[in-house]
């Protein structure tokens, strides 16, 4: 087999057993998936599993990335499909209700994620890749924020990396405050919005034109 046919199937292999963590952690919990339940559910064996992931735990990181990865892929095209210069928000909440991208937050997701940060307080391997991946959001959405800025003429009131942590975290309290109050998709979607519009209006204020 060449070695891109190899690299090929190796991802595909990976992208399936994530796909299947995905659904087996919604059914049963972090603690509850086994790794048995993961390989049957992507149609692997065991050896398959561990050749692509030393544990349970690396699979789980892999998956909190592609679910990072897609939402801001999103925002990113977002910003990218902008209007004219001159048909552009100028209000910082405006800009956050034209860009944000929630209607992919599912509850799933949220408790998932909420296991994984209960997960890493307690083992230590798992709290030192966890931060590893919390900074390098950091990092995506700080870029972020620069070019939606620059996009829309917004002066930011503080720098944007301090700007971006408080987004992120803004973004999980809210998020679990919607799962925990059992709201839907659409009332999840309204609340998060309209909280981080709130929070922007702390973060930025339009240019003098």
């Amino acid at each position: 087999m060449s070695q891109p046919s190899a690299t090929r199937s190796r991802e595909n292999t990976r992208a399936r057993l994530v796909d299947a963590a995905s659904e087996v952690f919604a059914e049963s919990g972090l603690e509850g998936a086994s790794v048995e339940a993961i390989c049957e559910r992507a149609g692997f064996t065991r050896g398959a599993f561990y050749s692509n992931f030393g544990s349970k735990e690396e699979l789980l990181l892999a998956l909190m990335r592609r679910i990072a990865e897609e939402k801001l892929a999103r925002v990113v095209r977002r910003v990218s499909e902008l209007g004219p210069e001159q048909d552009r928000p100028r209000d910082p909440a405006a800009v956050v209700s034209q860009v944000l991208d929630v209607e992919h937050d599912e509850r799933a997701t949220t408790v998932l994620m909420s296991e994984i940060r209960t997960n890493a307080m307690r083992d230590p391997q798992l709290a030192a890749a966890y931060l590893a991946w919390e900074a390098a959001m950091v990092h995506s959405v700080t870029g972020i924020i620069l070019d939606i800025a620059e996009a829309y003429s917004l002066v930011l009131r503080m720098p944007a990396e301090d700007a971006g942590r408080l987004i992120i975290d803004s973004w999980d309290a809210n998020c679990i405050h919607a799962a925990i109050a059992e709201l839907t998709p659409e009332q999840t979607a309204r609340f998060v919005t309209e909280r981080t519009a709130l929070l922007a209006t702390v973060i930025a204020d339009p240019a003098a034109r």
